[in-house]
């Protein structure tokens, strides 16, 4: 471990030196004792999946604003941090970087016995591409190809380049592919156990998640690059034994919280833990949708107001509702319980890609219909909702009417918590179209939709000025200019 580094004023080293004289040992003075000076490859792997959880999964304005979801009522902020800092998207940046970066420590540290860690050095391999997925898709262009290569056997380079996302995309759908068919080949004899805190070292579900991660990624870029989305689902979708998906809701991608302080998971709303979640309640959007729809899950995602309805409450506004339980809090599920929950990626998910790639025209094995009634059951039940109020929807608002925007609707409900991912969808597709941006921003009427991207954070532009300028050419107030590469809607600004 590299010894710390105490950064004193030239007059407090001066007095250091005036009255100790110059010390032999300064490295060993500044060595915790109590630190592990290697850390097993195991708590490495523990501490980047605890780190995304709570980095991405604690969440409740940014990207639950921007989905459509959620609207503070209390200590109102109309520029929602859309700006360049190093705080909330700025730590989400770092963490992401972080975490890599502990990732190709675990790594390298197991090179030499690649065999005995096969296991976890597997799951490291995927979280990283995770990483950088959820990089591109929070900031489109970012360091990619030269990060983390400050090491003079990989160039010493301390300033990387940005990268474009088209060509990040396809990189990491490549290393994708080549982890699944090595793991499609066997996989490792370690045991990862409870290093691994989403799927307890269950290799076959990290297979799993590896090919439904593809699934999204291609489903994501069918309007822009279709010959390689396409190729990617029909190899998915054709050989289910090779390229296992995520299928079931007991086999979804989540962090589970122990329920224990420290160790609440992000939205619980506690006193004592000090989350004040109840500083947001649900948009107007979202809950009108819901009931207009009938849809049998707001029952679970949503709290009912002191006037026993549902009301949701406009994104932007001047000033929080004079009674915080006049609008619609989110639902118990969903902050009710210390040992909650933060999801990767939904079963769900699977059926509602598969059913556009079926209205697209591609060889998926199952009809359209047939995927997006599989989707809405599965969301259904992991809300709570009887078969019998499942088959009501589906007769009702719910049915399938051959439209692909039927399918986004449903998984816009069906991603609730997701926020990451359904901004993504927002982003993509239009739906929700009744989306729309701040009441009350700096901004004004200068843009008409919802940001496109998380601002670059400061350090960039204090630490990797050349770059991050060249990058942000075509960006406009932070967060709107340049649209996703995926993202062509029409008349936003």
């Amino acid at each position: 471990m590299k010894s710390l580094f105490i950064k004193l004023s030239i007059p407090a080293l001066a007095s250091m030196m005036f009255f100790s004289g110059c010390t032999k040992s300064f490295d060993e003075i500044n060595v915790d004792p109590d630190a592990l000076p290697n850390v097993p490859p195991g708590n490495m792997l523990t501490n980047v999946l605890r780190n995304t959880a709570e980095s991405f999964g604690g969440d409740v304005d940014g990207y639950g604003t921007f989905a459509g979801y959620i609207v503070k009522i209390q200590y109102m902020d109309y520029m929602s941090g859309l700006i360049p800092t190093n705080n909330t998207y700025g730590n989400r940046w770092y963490n992401c970087y972080y975490n890599n970066t502990q990732i190709k420590d675990l790594l390298a540290k197991t090179e030499d016995k690649a065999e005995a860690f096969k296991n976890v050095r597997t799951i490291g391999r995927i979280w990283q591409n995770y990483m950088w997925f959820l990089l591109t898709e929070g900031w489109r262009d970012v360091p990619y190809s030269e990060a983390l290569k400050g090491l003079p056997s990989e160039g010493s380079i301390l300033l990387a380049k940005y990268d474009k996302q088209e060509d990040i995309y396809p990189a990491i759908m490549a290393d994708l592919k080549k982890i699944s068919d090595e793991m499609a080949a066997g996989i490792g004899t370690d045991d990862v156990g409870n290093f691994d805190v989403i799927y307890g070292g269950d290799m076959a579900m990290w297979k799993k998640f590896c090919n439904s991660l593809r699934l999204r990624m291609a489903i994501r870029i069918s309007g822009v690059s279709s010959s390689l989305a396409k190729s990617t689902v029909e190899e998915i979708a054709g050989n289910p034994t090779k390229y296992p998906l995520i299928v079931s809701n007991d086999e979804n991608c989540y962090v589970d919280f122990p329920g224990a302080l420290p160790y609440f998971e992000p939205w619980y709303n506690s006193g004592i833990y000090g989350k004040r979640i109840d500083n947001w309640a649900l948009s107007d959007i979202f809950i009108d949708h819901m009931v207009a729809t009938n849809d049998p899950r707001i029952a679970t995602i949503a709290q009912k107001t002191d006037a026993d309805t549902y009301k949701g409450y406009p994104n932007g506004a001047k000033s929080g509702p004079a009674v915080l339980r006049s609008v619609s809090w989110i639902g118990e599920k969903y902050m009710g319980d210390p040992a909650g929950f933060i999801p990767f990626y939904k079963s769900c998910e699977t059926y509602y890609s598969l059913a556009e790639a079926a209205m697209l025209g591609y060889n998926v094995g199952i009809t359209a219909k047939d995927a997006y009634e599989k989707a809405v059951n599965l969301s259904m039940k992991e809300n709570g909702v009887s078969q019998t109020g499942i088959d009501a929807y589906l007769a009702g608002a719910g049915k399938w009417n051959n439209t692909k925007e039927r399918i986004w609707w449903d998984e816009w409900v069906a991603l609730f918590k997701e926020n990451y991912e359904a901004w993504s969808l927002y982003r993509r597709t239009g739906v929700p179209t009744t989306n729309y941006p701040s009441l009350n921003s700096v901004y004004g009427s200068a843009h008409n939709d919802q940001p496109w991207r998380a601002p670059y954070p400061n350090s960039e532009y204090q630490n990797n000025k050349v770059n991050v300028e060249a990058a942000a050419t075509k960006v406009k107030d932070f967060v709107w200019g340049e649209q996703m590469w995926w993202d062509k809607r029409t008349g936003k600004f």
